[in-house]
């Protein structure tokens, strides 16, 4: 096998999909620095906006998941300069995207006494609810920034959504600092200084990307003069179909380790607070494969609007194995450092909580070591998925997502996860299955559906 033919794209696929990442880690570095401000404060708050995040996981998930529908048909409408198509899909996209952020807030709102009924501690519950009011708030802005950065991906614009979360992160830390603590005159707000500071960067967010792609020449001529409420229907219902079972996609992911997130609850605030240190870096290295998930929507989309099957193929090839470099990277760094990453979420010289500190990252060192064995199946996983979606194809993997996740990891995470068995360890052992069978089930999907593709184009010619 002459692997310079994948590696050669090495470089082109960097340049996509590194201000994807840098974007995407940019929404995990307001979570990790809410962890990190928080952590100080004590194990129950850590705890607490656990709880809440939880809740936002599942929501986030699905206006992510939904807004991904956008790009592989704006990356089909680029590749074959059909202006119409990238104005409709636009619109229609901003639209049900804004629509859906809306309903998602109400949802979460409307949801959250659903806490008290889950047997999680009841001062974890106290705090996680103003906390919560805030975080959902901010769905709205933040559902509505997918659709357009999903537009601007599509257009291979990957830089500026990287640039306007960027920006957002020094406006979060800010914030943070300010209103958690109660710096420069400002009340000392706790965790809802947190969730105060992740309203308004997601607010600065959303204005400037907007703003930026209506003066820049390649998406004004898209993005400017649209009668927003002149709808598409077809295309309407086009992003729907793809949306709604891509938004399931990422549901039933999101949903399982949100679903750790709860089982933890039951075990106690030191497990539950150790398995959001455990999820929060692994979610950071997980952005890393998202990134390169995105550049093979973008890339496959281009390739299917050139009809060209094999180059797609070689290309989303090229971006697995650059997948499988990281994450084997960042596997052997949370092998070597499993017992001292957990230190930067908490205060070990707090002698009030330094019995519950101790314990947290003696648990959060341990789920750490599995959390290093799934980080290439998790890489394969969400790439595979960037690369059929950019094929339109939703259906198929959606169903195998729903198998690998809550037919195979949820009980085992469940059973495992046990007091009386293996506790928050048999929780990640169940998170390790799902994210494997996924990896493998996917492969063969794309694997089958391709090698379909490119026997049916040579029968045709």
């Amino acid at each position: 096998m002459n692997i310079s033919k994948y590696t050669s794209e090495f470089k082109y696929n960097w340049k996509l999909a590194a201000p994807v990442m840098l974007g995407m880690l940019g929404h995990t570095f307001v979570s990790f620095i809410d962890n990190i401000m928080v952590g100080q404060l004590g194990t129950a708050e850590l705890a607490a906006v656990s709880l809440g995040n939880s809740f936002m996981f599942v929501a986030m998930s699905i206006g992510i998941g939904f807004s991904t529908a956008i790009t592989p048909l704006i990356a089909e409408a680029d590749s074959s300069d059909n202006l119409q198509q990238a104005r409709s899909t636009y619109k229609s996209g901003l639209f049900l995207c804004t629509t859906l952020g809306v309903a998602l807030f109400f949802g979460i709102y409307f949801l959250k006494p659903i806490m008290y009924l889950m047997n999680q501690p009841e001062q974890v519950v106290a705090l996680a609810i103003p906390y919560l009011d805030l975080v959902a708030f901010s769905l709205i802005p933040l559902v509505i920034f997918q659709a357009i950065k999903q537009f601007s991906d599509g257009m291979s614009m990957t830089r500026y959504p990287m640039y306007a979360t960027l920006i957002a992160n020094v406006i979060n830390i800010i914030l943070n600092y300010v209103l958690i603590f109660g710096k420069f005159g400002f009340p000392t707000m706790g965790i809802v200084g947190a969730a105060y500071g992740t309203l308004a960067s997601r607010i600065v967010m959303l204005v400037y990307l907007w703003v930026l792609l209506r003066y820049k020449e390649r998406s004004a001529q898209i993005v400017k003069n649209l009668k927003v409420f002149i709808l598409d229907f077809l295309m309407v219902k086009k992003i729907i179909n793809l949306g709604a079972l891509s938004a399931m996609q990422m549901f039933f992911e999101v949903g399982i380790f949100t679903s750790a997130i709860w089982l933890s609850g039951l075990l106690g605030k030191n497990p539950q607070a150790a398995n959001q240190i455990a999820l929060n870096l692994s979610t950071m290295t997980f952005m890393v494969a998202m990134g390169l998930s995105v550049a093979a929507m973008i890339r496959v989309g281009n390739q299917k609007g050139l009809h060209n099957f094999k180059e797609l193929r070689r290309i989303t090839f090229s971006i697995f194995l650059l997948g499988a470099v990281f994450a084997s990277f960042f596997a052997l760094i949370f092998f070597i450092f499993h017992k001292s990453l957990p230190n930067i979420y908490v205060d070990l010289n707090d002698i009030t909580n330094y019995e519950d500190n101790k314990e947290v990252i003696f648990i959060a060192s341990k789920l750490l070591l599995v959390a290093a064995f799934f980080q290439i199946s998790d890489s394969i996983q969400v790439i595979i998925l960037g690369a059929l979606r950019g094929l339109q194809d939703v259906k198929i993997p959606t169903i195998i997502t729903f198998i690998s996740y809550w037919i195979v990891g949820f009980p085992i995470s469940y059973f495992l996860g046990k007091e009386e068995a293996y506790g928050s360890f048999g929780i990640w052992m169940g998170l390790l299955s799902g994210l494997t069978t996924a990896s493998i089930l996917l492969f063969i999907r794309f694997n089958s559906l391709t090698l379909k593709l490119i026997k049916q184009k040579h029968e045709l010619t």
